[in-house]
């Protein structure tokens, strides 16, 4: 009979305690899912977005030529320099023939086409041959930009399609180019095929040599629902999102589109002036309250 006793003397604490205990975890847990969690949100708005390849390469003139001598002798003239126009036929330089048995007479050094003299190599006295470059004449009404493009997106790419030009020369323009060739053959080792874009350059403002960054424009979505990368959670075609509604978080399954940069297409689940959380959503789970900033 005491040993009885002394069992339920022991037992009764034990209860106690594990109560107490459990009610302690029950309470933990209720005040966790009652945190209100701090988040940044920002509003799905209507915007115009591009699917787009890009690469970077340099301008070029559309058409350019290095113009060379006919005849051995010395530049006893020059009648142009860099910066000058030319038409096609103009004389650039006179050369003094030094071959036995020929009369005296200057020997013209003509332009092949017409342009600007963009680079003189000679100077008055430089002893020449047919193998000397006298000038470069480059041609600037147009310039050019050739990429290669990998077979993959060759079937995309069609003549007159519109390129997006940047230039660290003009950081805060943009200049459109078409393209007005494409090689109808693949390089085997590179699997690539060489494309030509032309931009209008009647001011000349785009020097041969620039450094520029092309974008491909695929295709163009206008007016479409989008949403920063930030806010998207989840992989592949399992892709979801955190919307405030009332201080209240509630996760909406979304379907991407195309995307530019950071922000992506929305194509469903979420419509427009929805509070898509894009800061703080890693603590969130449906039905949290919350507070934005």
């Amino acid at each position: 009979m005491l040993r009885k006793l002394n069992l339920a003397l022991n037992v009764v604490p034990l209860f106690f305690m594990v109560f107490i205990f459990t009610g302690c975890q029950e309470k933990g847990k209720s005040a966790v899912e009652n945190e209100v969690i701090p988040v940044r949100v920002i509003k799905v708005e209507l915007l115009s977005i591009k699917n787009t390849l890009d690469y970077v390469d340099d301008v070029r003139a559309q058409d350019e030529a290095i113009i060379y001598p006919k005849v051995n002798g010395k530049i006893i003239e020059k009648i142009k320099e860099e910066g000058d126009k030319v038409n096609k036929g103009d004389v650039v330089a006179y050369i003094d023939r030094d071959e036995v048995g020929f009369k005296f007479e200057k020997a013209p050094v003509e332009s092949p086409l017409t342009g600007i003299i963009g680079r003189t190599y000679v100077d008055k006295g430089t002893s020449v041959t047919p193998q000397t470059p006298i000038a470069l004449v480059v041609d600037m009404d147009k310039v050019k930009i050739n990429l290669d493009i990998t077979e993959e997106y060759l079937s995309r790419i069609a003549l007159g399609q519109e390129a997006q030009v940047s230039l660290q020369a003009y950081p805060k323009e943009r200049f459109m180019g078409i393209v007005s060739k494409i090689s109808p053959v693949l390089d085997l080792e590179t699997r690539t095929a060489p494309i030509e874009i032309i931009i209008s350059n009647s001011d000349h403002r785009l020097k041969s040599g620039m450094f520029a960054q092309v974008q491909l424009i695929l295709e163009e979505h206008k007016d479409v629902p989008v949403i920063a990368k930030e806010a998207i959670m989840g992989r592949e075609d399992k892709v979801y999102v955190y919307v405030v509604e009332a201080d209240i978080a509630h996760q909406k399954n979304i379907k991407l589109g195309i995307h530019q940069g950071a922000f992506y297409e929305v194509n469903q689940g979420l419509k427009v002036g929805d509070l898509v959380v894009v800061m703080g959503q890693q603590k969130l789970y449906e039905g949290a309250p919350v507070i934005t900033e």
